[in-house]
């Protein structure tokens, strides 16, 4: 089964890097405005117009991967086109609108930001400044006005939601409630903290290569 993964707000392919040397299926990466990508001008940011993208990119059915802001990104290409979403894998999901003001949100990615490792500063830095990072706030003040919760009980697509046990960005209780809406499974990384596909990739990778109905010893 095919694997479809678009990096989180800001991140290019290189933020899945330790995840897909290890991922057993075919796969490809999707960037989009403001998901590795600069914003232009005409571009329409509404998770559903950036969803639209993402299905264009569907050959056939695939496992839907996202990370942090672009989870809601690959839920509303799955509830669009559920005949080409087989599986969704939901890492470190944002979106709990009741918690999206500016301010909040800062102060959980700071929260969550000590917890990574500083290795990661000269992966990260060269991403962000890739997209820009006026391109990153013009897509999270869409983004953080997606209601995901209330998307995600129309779900149909199996569904497993993953995270790390120093995310402040994707509290256990928020990614408990995705799951349970979804219908699906919730699990929590011994380590890390809000980019697990850079620091967790051998755990990561096992829930994709499972739902892409692919197995490894890893």
């Amino acid at each position: 089964m095919p694997v479809v993964l678009v990096p989180g707000l800001g991140l290019g392919p290189e933020a899945y890097a330790p995840t897909v040397a290890l991922l057993e299926a075919q796969y490809e990466v999707v960037t989009l405005p403001g998901f590795g990508e600069r914003v232009r001008r005409g571009d329409d940011l509404r998770t559903e117009a950036l969803a639209q993208r993402v299905i264009a990119r569907l050959q056939e059915p695939s496992v839907l991967v996202g990370h942090s802001a672009s989870c809601q990104i690959v839920v509303a290409a799955a509830l669009a086109r559920p005949d080409l979403a087989e599986g969704l894998v939901l890492v470190g999901p944002t979106g709990e609108v009741e918690t999206s003001t500016w301010p909040r949100l800062a102060a959980r990615w700071v929260r969550s930001a000590v917890f990574e490792s500083p290795r990661l500063i000269p992966v990260l830095a060269p991403q962000y400044f890739r997209t820009g990072f006026v391109s990153m706030a013009r897509a999270m003040e869409v983004a953080r006005r997606y209601d995901l919760a209330a998307a995600i009980r129309g779900l149909e697509t199996p569904t497993v939601v993953v995270r790390c046990r120093h995310d402040r960005l994707c509290p256990p209780y928020w990614a408990r409630r995705l799951a349970d809406l979804a219908g699906g499974e919730c699990w929590t990384f011994p380590t890390g903290s809000h980019m697990p596909p850079l620091t967790n990739g051998p755990e990561l990778v096992t829930f994709i290569n499972r739902a892409a109905g692919v197995y490894n010893e890893h």
